[in-house]
């Protein structure tokens, strides 16, 4: 952690983050953000040198959630439905597998809907090049857009961001863990009145990476 701000405006982060010293700013290689538009005009103007990373789990939530929409539309609302779908289907067990197959039977496009969010998924988990990478999903996208809608083209917008992550295979993971941490400093002081005070207190928390316990 190099810095907590109190803003959401692109300008407000930017004129906060140029604060730091360019010989910092200019070691960031890689940043992982999800697809907000505006965070990569952030990247861009702060980190000279720095990749955009598309997060993983964001784009696959962006296929699940639209999967989630043609479950509903197919009139299947059966109790789990939902929960067998999302999941990834090899951590599914045997009998999870058992219940899944009646319900993709009633629906042919939503049978075709989860046959390609697993193959989406399946491109993640291969161990690609950024080209290749990017080839494959251009491929899923021409299939896909049979069923999917929107989500095509939320990826096409993102596709070079999205393909980056086969360059170090970076997630938004650490800052997942990052963000847990801060929850339970908040719960441990009951809350901060004063957002300087909480600011210094995350600063010196993580300061320290050898530290693994909570401050």
């Amino acid at each position: 952690m190099i810095e907590v701000i109190d803003s959401h405006e692109q300008d407000d982060i930017i004129e906060v983050l140029e604060q730091q010293p360019i010989e910092v700013r200019e070691k960031i290689e890689e940043v992982s953000v999800d697809m907000w538009g505006g965070f990569p005009k952030v990247v861009e103007k702060v980190f000279p040198n720095a990749v955009i990373v598309i997060d993983r789990f964001h784009v696959m939530q962006a296929v699940n959630k639209e999967l989630n929409q043609i479950r509903r539309q197919a009139g299947i609302t059966d109790r789990g439905s939902k929960f067998l779908l999302l999941k990834n289907r090899e951590d599914l067990t045997i009998e999870q597998k058992t219940k899944l197959e009646p319900i993709l039977k009633r629906s042919k496009r939503l049978r075709k809907a989860y046959d390609w969010k697993e193959e989406f998924r399946g491109i993640y988990e291969q161990s690609l090049t950024v080209e290749k990478g990017r080839n494959q999903i251009l491929d899923w996208l021409s299939k896909a857009r049979e069923v999917y809608g929107e989500v095509i083209g939320t990826i096409r917008n993102h596709l070079d961001g999205i393909s980056n992550y086969f360059r170090n295979r970076t997630t938004s993971g650490a800052m997942e863990g990052i963000n847990n941490r801060i929850k339970l400093i908040k719960r441990q002081a009951y809350g901060f009145v004063n957002f300087n005070n909480f600011r210094e207190r995350l600063l010196a928390c993580f300061a320290d990476k050898k530290k693994l316990s909570p401050c």
